[in-house]
């Protein structure tokens, strides 16, 4: 897949997720084999108005290609935004976001609620695709809400307009992630534009990636929830797309080590305050599923230094390894 003149080998992506994908967790998932990764969404206003918070969600490992996502409306600051970012970050290219379907985001026309302004979604990617020379990529959903199912017409608008891909959502805004994701819209916007199309939405396993893939003719794939806790996921389809075969899962050992080494690569990011917070959501998804998990994730969200939840994860492997303790 060929994004302007970057070639990804293998077009298994991993979606820009708020709270989720952020730089400790890239640097898992680089391990992991992605090739092409996004930051979380950030502000272009807080870019133009040097908003340290929002610049310290830009820093980018340089081990492959980078993505940075940015949101807004005004076409005039979101080109400002991405020549900052541009020239600041240096990234391979800059994703414009038209799928958060967040309330305090889509409040502000921001994200997902660009799908009601197609006029000024084109301006804003013509605005930004002059002010830079990086290509252009745009995220959107499936469409505002069942009245409004639009995919295909913002896909052409943003091709029109110099966007070098498109990745869809299937679902709608007032959907947000609930139901199952309409996998058509993706097999429509195809077909309809040049540029390449990322199909995202469902992707749990190396099947529905396969699916995904079959069923849309898409040039790429995204994934998001699937990844939450389960990195293994990204290697499993990489994997199975370059060598068509499999590989295991993770043993308990496997999970709660790599639990430990995002725990220890968070902490050397943020600091210990801020980091054991943040951590705690992606211990949860890690354990999800493992025998006794639910008391592990109640003291650990009790926790507050990096010694005493490696401590607890440690015993844990331990408690494991005979499944006839109690904990």
């Amino acid at each position: 897949m060929k994004i302007g003149k970057i070639k990804i080998k293998t077009p298994i992506l991993i979606a820009p997720m708020a709270g989720v994908t952020d730089y400790p967790y890239r640097k898992i998932l680089r391990d992991m084999g992605a090739e092409l990764l996004y930051t979380e969404m950030v502000s272009a206003k807080g870019l133009v108005h040097g908003n340290q918070k929002t610049e310290e969600l830009i820093n980018l490992d340089k081990k492959g290609y980078n993505g940075v996502q940015i949101f807004g409306s005004d076409p005039k600051i979101m080109s400002k935004a991405a020549n900052i970012v541009e020239r600041d970050y240096e990234p391979d290219l800059i994703d414009l976001n038209l799928g958060c379907p967040a309330p305090k985001i889509v409040k502000n026309d921001y994200g997902s609620a660009l799908m009601k302004y197609p006029e000024l979604t084109g301006n804003i990617v013509n605005e930004v695709n002059k002010a830079t020379k990086i290509p252009i990529t745009v995220k959107m959903r499936k469409g505002w809400d069942q009245d409004h199912i639009n995919a295909v017409e913002i896909a052409k608008i943003c091709e029109k307009n110099g966007a070098k891909a498109v990745a869809v959502h299937g679902r709608t805004r007032e959907e947000f992630y609930s139901g199952k994701a309409d996998w058509s819209i993706i097999k429509k916007t195809k077909k309809a534009v040049n540029i390449p199309v990322i199909g995202n939405g469902d992707i749990f396993s190396v099947k529905d990636a396969n699916n995904m893939f079959e069923e849309t003719n898409c040039d790429g794939i995204m994934l998001a929830r699937g990844i939450q806790g389960n990195p293994w996921l990204l290697k499993k389809i990489i994997f199975k797309y370059k060598k068509d075969n499999d590989i295991n899962d993770p043993n308990y050992e496997d999970i709660i080590d790599l639990a430990l080494k995002h725990l220890e690569i968070a902490v050397n990011y943020y600091g210990e305050k801020r980091a054991i917070p943040l951590m705690r959501k992606h211990v949860s998804w890690y354990l999800k599923g493992l025998p006794h998990s639910s008391k592990i994730k109640d003291k650990i969200n009790r926790l507050k230094t990096k010694e005493k939840v490696q401590k607890v994860l440690n015993e844990y492997i331990l408690l494991l390894k005979d499944r006839n303790n109690v904990i």
